[in-house]
């Protein structure tokens, strides 16, 4: 698909591929072949939601509310629910493989807007690949090995670059592999919580213990606003609309259904971590998992789940630096960054200098912050791209189309709108330096965007020979 407008994009979610037109119209292709039924897009969403979120985040959102860990959960979802509405209406409104850069871009008409909101999805990509790489490095590690974080995260990011380079056709067969194993790790502490119900071990009130060093209000805002982390990637299944049989009918049942059972399975997880470990032991763990599976009544050895959180962990940062390698390979094919971050490896035909600058970003942001902050950096700038998605569907609904689809309730993305802002707020509690990262990761895009244009201006006024 290759938008008509010049100067406009054609962009996928946080783990696909887009392109940008500027000046004249490329010849297109043909569609895509619709071949993903309603099943496999279910499988789609849910594997795209579980990830190393949940494996690493357990403790942090722990020490924002005390024992009630499924409470920001809960609301994390329901308000990712409300977000999902706007997705089902424009995914089905116009079924094309573009995500919020697309939708921006036709509600608003401006290709800067537009490209700041791909660039944005593009840098929580890197920023959530950091994140996976900290948490990598952290207690799941070190049941094998004793290294320093930094040190293991490093070279955690580098060879997780190398599978990327070494080709995509490789790196989606390692994510199939990957996405069943972090699933089936999530089942044992499921099986374990309700094992641990069936003996009567753990203490079930202290999942009902509400507090926070900020109090219980603003602990549940900044637990919430941590707890998104473990469930970005729902939005990336609009990128499959172009291959998706009935698109408008398969996608809401496909988003509402996926976060429902990811939601079910994370708040088992949640319930079950607080029910048998304290809220303290669960903060000071970097592996918060781990430290359920070792009290556990039901024996399952710790280092198989060690091993299991730790492909988890590399699955989404795996996944992460593909979209964002191929987001910036993308732009500069299309000329919206300087040409040389398109070039591609000859033999292994991967964007290699596209995949040595992300892999620059996020070993860069590794050192910057700790998993906590990494991760709510990510989240920051998808609740805003969010907030914008929310924005662009009530503004479409003055573009009406002939076919039906779903529509969402009006207050349910004005609301969505709402929470985002609101929770990429200082009233959740982040931290100053949350705020500064992402600055200074727009700032990047900005100064590319610029530079390019210049650079266009320059050689455009040159007389040809």
């Amino acid at each position: 698909m290759t938008l008509r407008r010049p100067g406009t994009m054609h962009a996928t979610g946080r783990r696909g591929v887009w392109t940008i037109t500027q000046g004249e119209r490329r010849p297109d292709p043909g569609p895509l072949a619709r071949r993903v039924g309603r099943g496999a897009l279910l499988f789609f969403v849910v594997g795209d939601i579980l990830g190393a979120g949940i494996y690493a985040l357990t403790g942090a959102v722990a020490e924002e509310v005390g024992g009630a860990l499924w409470a920001p959960f809960l609301l994390a979802f329901v308000l990712a629910g409300l977000t999902a509405t706007a997705y089902a209406e424009l995914v089905g409104k116009y079924p094309q493989a573009a995500g919020a850069a697309l939708y921006a871009n036709k509600a608003f008409g401006r290709p800067f807007v537009t490209f700041l909101v791909a660039f944005a999805v593009m840098m929580s990509g890197v920023t959530s690949a950091a994140a996976a790489a900290r948490a990598f490095g952290g207690d799941y590690l070190a049941t094998f090995v004793s290294m320093p974080t930094v040190l293991a995260a490093l070279a955690f990011l580098a060879t997780v670059s190398l599978v990327n380079f070494v080709g995509i056709a490789q790196s989606v067969r390692v994510n199939v592999v990957l996405t069943v194993v972090e699933a089936t790790g999530l089942l044992v502490i499921v099986a374990i919580g309700a094992w641990a119900l069936l003996q009567g071990d753990g203490d079930p009130g202290r999942a009902l213990e509400l507090s926070g060093e900020g109090g219980a209000l603003l602990g549940l805002l900044g637990g919430t606003a941590l707890a998104f982390y473990a469930l970005l990637g729902f939005e990336d299944s609009v990128n499959l609309a172009e291959e998706t049989r009935d698109p408008a009918r398969a996608f809401p049942r496909a988003l509402f259904g996926g976060l429902a059972i990811a939601g079910a399975l994370y708040l088992a997880v949640a319930f079950t971590s607080s029910m048998l470990v304290d809220s303290r032991t669960l903060a000071a763990s970097s592996g918060p998992l781990l430290e359920v599976v070792e009290v556990a009544g039901l024996a399952f050895p710790p280092r198989a789940f060690a091993l299991i959180a730790l492909l988890a962990v590399s699955n989404t940062a795996l996944m992460n630096l593909i979209m964002a390698s191929r987001l910036v390979y993308g732009m500069a094919r299309e000329g919206i960054v300087p040409g040389v971050l398109g070039r591609v490896h000859q033999r292994r035909r991967t964007p290699w200098v596209a995949i040595v600058v992300t892999v620059t970003v996020a070993a860069g942001l590794v050192t910057t912050g700790d998993l906590a902050g990494l991760a709510d950096t990510a989240v920051l700038l998808l609740l805003l791209v969010f907030a914008v998605v929310n924005v662009a569907v009530l503004v479409l609904r003055r573009d009406p189309v002939k076919h039906g689809h779903f529509r969402a309730p009006t207050w349910a993305p004005t609301l969505g709108a709402v929470a985002c802002l609101v929770l990429a707020s200082p009233l959740t509690g982040r931290d100053l330096t949350t705020y500064v990262r992402a600055g200074l990761l727009l700032g990047i895009g900005v100064l590319l965007w610029g530079v390019n244009r210049l650079a266009i201006r320059r050689w455009s006024s040159v007389p040809p020979a």
